[in-house]
């Protein structure tokens, strides 16, 4: 049965995109391809699909950059494949806006998997709130629902997609500790065993936006052995 979901899948590895395409494809979804990163911009603006695979190591521009430039322009959610097994790169890749990463060799059922979990995700973030949850405050944070913004005083927080989901769900959910795991179920939408670094990294990101001192945080607070939190 057709899923009607439109899939952007970029890699230069020939054998592994028509894989991808060949598996997606029997999994309901409509597949679009690129071979680079030029390609893969041309491709994006021209389709707008509904999630981005896209490889970090690409001709022409780099997965790097291709994400930093499309997360100007769409909050489309994007999940990256590397393969080198330095953390900093996935670290990077996270920083500028990836939803989450893989990396290469990995199977392609738990690939399916996330792409299902991100997808179902992202209806879920798009259904309209009801007015009880349209506008969240927790001390002088502010997170506006219904126009996808954030703010902490007068200052416009700049967020991934990523971030706003992960702060309007702590905020949603004040003052209750939440593990990583519930927190890669909850906003990420993994009902399976996720890497928690995806966790880790994003709520280091959020603290340099949010807090005044991250070394120090205020609001989003570490539970030692448990999670975190939001407070006011």
């Amino acid at each position: 049965m057709a899923r009607n979901d439109k899939i952007l899948v970029v890699e230069d590895d020939r054998n592994l995109l028509d894989a991808l395409k060949y598996n997606l494809r029997k999994d309901g979804y409509d597949v679009v391809t690129a071979v680079d990163g030029v390609e893969a911009l041309d491709v994006a603006r021209r389709e707008k699909p509904d999630l981005i695979i896209l490889d970090l190591m690409l001709p022409k521009m780099s997965g790097f950059e291709v994400c930093r430039i499309l997360r100007k322009e769409t909050i489309v959610s994007i999940l990256m494949l590397t393969a080198k097994v330095d953390e900093t790169d996935k670290v990077v890749g996270l920083e500028i806006g990836a939803d989450d990463y893989m990396t290469k060799p990995f199977s392609l059922r738990e690939l399916l998997a996330r792409v299902r979990a991100m997808l179902r995700r992202a209806k879920m973030v798009e259904t309209l709130p009801g007015p009880e949850e349209a506008l969240l405050e927790v001390g002088d944070i502010e997170v506006d629902i219904a126009r996808h913004q954030a703010s902490k005083g007068a200052t416009r927080l700049e967020l991934t997609p990523k971030e706003f989901d992960l702060l309007a769900f702590l905020a949603r959910n004040k003052g209750f500790v939440f593990t990583r795991d519930q927190l890669l179920e909850k906003v990420w939408g993994y009902d399976f065993a996720g890497d928690t670094r995806t966790v880790d990294v994003h709520i280091r990101w959020l603290r340099q936006k949010l807090e005044t001192d991250p070394s120090n945080p205020k609001h989003l607070v570490t539970v030692r052995g448990t999670g975190y939190k939001l407070e006011g």
